[in-house]
């Protein structure tokens, strides 16, 4: 009997709000280019009246993964702690109207924390520089997690970013162990080189014990096996772990499982934002594997995704990502 879910994601829940600029207001605020820095309120609340006109939509790295799956049909929940408050309302709203679960208890909007927030600059290159008020997410803990959803899920899927949380270890850890008590397995993105930095020997240790499909680009893979060759990278991840899906820009994709490796070749588009273009390679490669399809064609209908994300503002599909697939005879 199948499980309700085919696809749990746990993360940071958060609004983007994002804006356009020149590098030259990168360099005047101090912002490095192409990474995510934690910022606090007060800069959060700085930075957000220097930026000229924005967008806001319901964010989060492995919300986004969730919200992708969810559009092309997939049985999927979502986990990530938001206030009580207007952002918080635009977050649970925007992803349940994508058809994902999401069922995480708001923290009252009396106390101090409001929701985290996202602010996007995405520079005339079409990078994406992430300036990230982590909010109330920061404080999603065990007591989030519900042990009897784990355990109805087919995958969990952890977003690395959520490793940054005085709670957030134990969080996964409860999870991780509900999901694989009942069969499931376990999918990880590492989501940020400097967030691997911050936790390697958690990411390690995971890796190792838990985790049954890593999500990764190349930057963040290297850094995870603190490398300069994507080959050795991918080699040594593949020790480690089932399924490696690894993303290399304009070079496409290299999933590795054991001794066979894909390349997946990148689907040419003009690049207007990156924002999320790894987080819906994930969720398009989840819901391709979550419903039989070829290793291969998983990861070409991730690429494709991915291309459809880039080619426009926002971290959310525009296009109606089935009959994307159906139109490159992949479905």
């Amino acid at each position: 009997m199948s499980k309700r879910f085919q696809i749990v994601g746990i993360g940071n829940a958060m609004v983007d709000v994002l804006s356009n600029c020149e590098d030259a207001f990168l360099a005047t605020n101090g912002i490095g280019k192409g990474i995510m820095q934690l910022i606090d309120m007060e800069r959060a609340v700085d930075l957000y009246s220097r930026v000229g006109p924005a967008k806001e939509m319901s964010g989060g790295s492995a919300a986004n993964t969730i919200a992708g799956a969810a559009q092309l049909g997939g049985r999927v929940a979502y986990v990530g702690k938001v206030r009580d408050d207007q952002l918080g309302a635009i977050f649970a709203h925007d992803l349940r109207a994508q058809g994902a679960v999401y069922e995480t208890t708001m923290s009252p909007a009396t106390e101090g924390a409001e929701t985290g927030r996202c602010i996007v600059l995405v520079t005339p290159d079409g990078e994406r520089s992430m300036n990230t008020y982590l909010g109330w997410s920061e404080f999603l803990g065990p007591d989030d997690v519900d042990a009897s959803m784990m355990a109805d899920a087919e995958w969990i899927f952890l977003e690395g970013y959520r490793f940054d949380g005085p709670d957030s270890h134990a969080a996964f850890a409860k999870a991780i162990a509900a999901t694989k008590g009942a069969g499931g397995k376990v999918s990880i993105t590492l989501s940020d080189p400097f967030c691997i930095d911050r936790h390697r020997d958690a990411f390690a240790k995971m890796l190792v014990e838990d985790v049954d499909l890593l999500f990764a680009n190349r930057v963040e893979i290297m850094s995870m096996y603190q490398t300069d060759d994507l080959d050795t990278a991918l080699a040594r991840a593949a020790k480690e772990v089932a399924i490696v899906a690894c993303t290399d820009s304009e070079n496409g994709a290299h999933i590795v499982v054991g001794g066979d490796r894909w390349h997946i070749p990148a689907v040419a588009t003009q690049v207007v934002d990156a924002t999320g273009a790894g987080d819906l390679f994930a969720g398009a490669f989840l819901w391709a594997l979550t419903n039989g399809y070829e290793m291969e064609t998983c990861g070409r209908m991730a690429c494709l995704a991915a291309s459809e994300v880039i080619s426009h503002l926002g971290a959310r599909p525009e296009a109606d990502l089935r009959k994307l697939f159906a139109d490159h005879g992949l479905i």
